[in-house]
């Protein structure tokens, strides 16, 4: 589990491509790197992944072709700027709402509003998504739990402070870019039971 706070940001120092599997590595901060060990959990733009190797500050993860299907992971080039953050341990602060790492879809970067001292940006409304995103709910992208700003027919839009810019890669994205999308787990529960007990009743199809 992730608490969506972004941690930090950092660049992907190597990529090894082989068949069928990426190798990401990342040289982590400091402040990341009490208690890692072979097999925890970090999330990279959103989406877990486990530590298969420690030399030092350079940490590697294994990453399979589904999750490079289903990602923006495999948009990323040696140099690329990622959001990072730790697996949440037991008694930390869960500052956004609970992220599971499982990346649900991606979703393109359509417009970028900059009035002073914060940014907007609008992203694209698959119908599939639909049913789960609406005003001041929220929403998981790159690894950062924010709120849904604005819903119209074919788009939504975050609102991003200072704060936010400075530690997360979103003061450098462009439009057209790939986003990394989780969808609320309680929302899509509640969304999706509802929508079954409707149809049970015959009162939707």
């Amino acid at each position: 589990m992730f608490t969506g706070i972004v941690q930090t940001k950092q660049a992907i120092a190597h990529i090894e491509k082989q068949t069928g599997l990426w190798q990401l590595q990342v040289d982590l901060p400091e402040k990341m790197l009490p208690g890692l060990e072979l097999g925890a959990s970090i999330a990279i733009n959103g989406a877990c992944l486990t530590v298969c190797k420690i030399e030092g500050v350079r940490v590697s993860f294994d990453v399979m072709m589904a999750t490079l299907e289903q990602t923006n992971l495999s948009d990323l080039q040696q140099g690329s700027i990622v959001n990072l953050e730790r697996a949440a341990r037991f008694g930390d602060d869960i500052g956004g709402h609970q992220l599971s790492g499982h990346v649900h879809d991606t979703v393109s970067i359509v417009e970028i509003e900059t009035p002073e001292n914060n940014r907007i940006i609008w992203f694209e409304l698959k119908d599939s998504h639909r049913p789960y995103i609406f005003d001041k709910g929220y929403i998981g992208l790159n690894g950062c739990s924010l709120t849904i700003a604005k819903v119209e027919q074919t788009r939504f839009c975050v609102y991003l402070i200072p704060e936010t810019l400075s530690i997360t890669t979103f003061g450098e994205l462009e439009v057209g870019a790939h986003v990394n999308l989780e969808i609320d787990s309680q929302t899509q529960a509640l969304v999706d039971t509802v929508e079954r007990l409707l149809q049970h009743r015959g009162l939707i199809q």
